[in-house]
């Protein structure tokens, strides 16, 4: 079968490039950057190389696919964050409706039950739902918790100031993802296709508080006792504006960090009170985000 794969060669894109390869699959990759090209081919997938923003480019892109994985690549400089993701939402739910594919298994995120106050995942619930509007199209949304990777953006806070922190609270569980373990699942599922109509499945790979998190890591880069810091909003936003990010960015994240505070983030979550539970725990990051540490 032929399969096309958004995404580049992101940390969840390129393990489920590997793995369609190896089951003797055609796979089509779609990037924005031609440097990409040679690695792309060495993985024994094809390159297509455009805008996801371009919604002609994708319908072109999109054809003779049996199935697709789409994920929103971050766009930082983005006026509206939002609105943004929204629109390559609607761009792949077009490029999908014109090439008549009937299977897709779309990245997600915990939160995206909720139209508004949850930061960018905001904008993956409308995409979503643009996904959700095509007919007699399967939709697999993959719904994963915060992921262990964004720790590595605290590496300067834990060496500079000496602790860790965000708007959150110290003692509410997070729900955390491993990007390894969402690559698996989407991989997975775009084998099996046996999913019908539009599902959501909830991805965990393990539950910690932000308190037991910044013992984990703190104790792995040889802190002890490395202290999670519960920030105002208006710190948090400030904070991030400082180190660098947009006032958009920075605005929505901030946005994000209340909901997981209040609960609303991981609400649905627990309602459902299934997920596919992954392999690596915060331990196992533990090790790699020491790695990047001492780097």
């Amino acid at each position: 079968m032929h399969y096309v794969i958004t995404g580049s060669l992101g940390n969840i894109s390129q393990p489920i490039i590997k793995k369609l390869v190896e089951n003797g699959h055609t796979v089509k990759v779609i990037s924005s950057n031609h440097n990409r090209v040679t690695e792309i081919e060495a993985l024994g997938a094809t390159a297509s190389i455009g805008s996801v923003e371009d919604a002609a480019f994708l319908i072109t892109a999109f054809a003779g696919a049996y199935a697709i994985y789409t994920m929103v690549p971050p766009k930082w400089d983005a006026a509206d964050w939002k609105a943004h993701i929204a629109l390559v939402g609607e761009n792949y739910a077009a490029a999908i409706k014109a090439n008549n594919i009937k299977w897709v298994v779309n990245l997600s995120s915990i939160g995206a039950h909720k139209p508004g106050g949850v930061g960018p995942v905001s904008g993956l619930h409308r995409v979503e739902n643009a996904l959700n509007n095509l007919e007699e199209v399967n939709v697999l949304h993959l719904r994963p918790g915060y992921f262990f990777s964004n720790f590595f953006a605290n590496i300067g806070m834990i060496k500079h100031l000496g602790i860790l922190g965000s708007n959150n609270e110290p003692n509410n569980e997070m729900i955390l993802s491993d990007t390894s373990d969402i690559a698996l699942a989407a991989a997975d599922a775009l084998l099996a296709l046996d999913f019908k109509g539009h599902t959501i499945k909830y991805l965990a790979s393990d539950k910690r508080t932000p308190a037991e998190i910044a013992s984990v890591l703190g104790k792995a880069v040889g802190i002890d006792a490395l202290p999670w810091v519960t920030f105002t909003d208006e710190q948090n936003l400030a904070g991030m504006i400082q180190a660098g990010l947009p006032q958009e960015v920075a605005a929505n994240y901030t946005e994000m960090g209340v909901a997981m505070r209040t609960g609303e983030m991981a609400e649905d979550f627990y309602k459902q009170k299934r997920a596919v539970l992954g392999n690596v725990k915060l331990e196992n990051f533990a090790t790699v985000f020491a790695g990047a540490f001492n780097a």
